[in-house]
């Protein structure tokens, strides 16, 4: 497998491009190699299978919605009952300004349930992620430990399924939606 890091970036944003605009069936080696402007060959050097593929494309993708550390710095500094909920609503935040890399997400996920081989690959990193998560809660002082970062796992996972595809209230804001049940999760 080769081993450029930049080029591994490139080949994985074009893989994230296809898949949150066009969805699975669009994810191929040679269409990825288009969408990125390479020679036809290069994703399978890099990705010989589509499981790596998915892999490497998930790995991208949590890098793309990294939070930015100032503003956890900002976050750090607020105390009390709207902690929780400020960090929740910049997770929704982040995820919303980037609607392909976080439709991309969801798309990895449906993917991983359909195929054994991708689940197999893609499982174990995303269980490391919640446990980092989990890390990152308790080392902040956030109330409610593993349990309330798994629910919030899927509380979020549900706003940013009903933000990005067919609201249910097109009037109600996901962040806000994110900060509301942050709070009422902890109360």
């Amino acid at each position: 497998m080769a081993s450029n890091p930049s080029r591994r970036r490139l080949i994985a944003d074009a893989g994230l491009a296809l898949l949150g605009g066009s969805g699975s069936r669009a994810l191929t080696h040679r269409a990825v190699d288009a969408e990125a402007g390479l020679p036809t060959g290069t994703c399978a050097n890099y990705f010989p299978t589509k499981a790596d593929l998915f892999l490497g494309m998930a790995e991208r993708v949590f890098e793309r919605l990294a939070p930015d550390p100032g503003r956890l710095t900002d976050l750090a500094e607020l105390d009390g009952d709207d902690t929780l909920p400020a960090y929740v609503g910049y997770i929704v935040e982040r995820l919303i300004a980037q609607p392909r890399i976080a439709t991309a997400l969801l798309e990895l996920r449906l993917q991983a349930a359909r195929s054994p081989e991708i689940a197999a690959k893609l499982g174990p990193f995303l269980r490391t992620n919640l446990d980092s998560d989990v890390a990152f809660h308790i080392g902040r002082g956030l109330p409610g430990g593993r349990d309330a970062v798994l629910l919030l796992h899927h509380v979020v996972n549900g706003i940013l399924l009903d933000a990005l595809t067919i609201q249910l209230d097109p009037e109600t804001d996901p962040v806000t939606m994110a900060r509301r049940a942050a709070r009422r999760l902890v109360h």
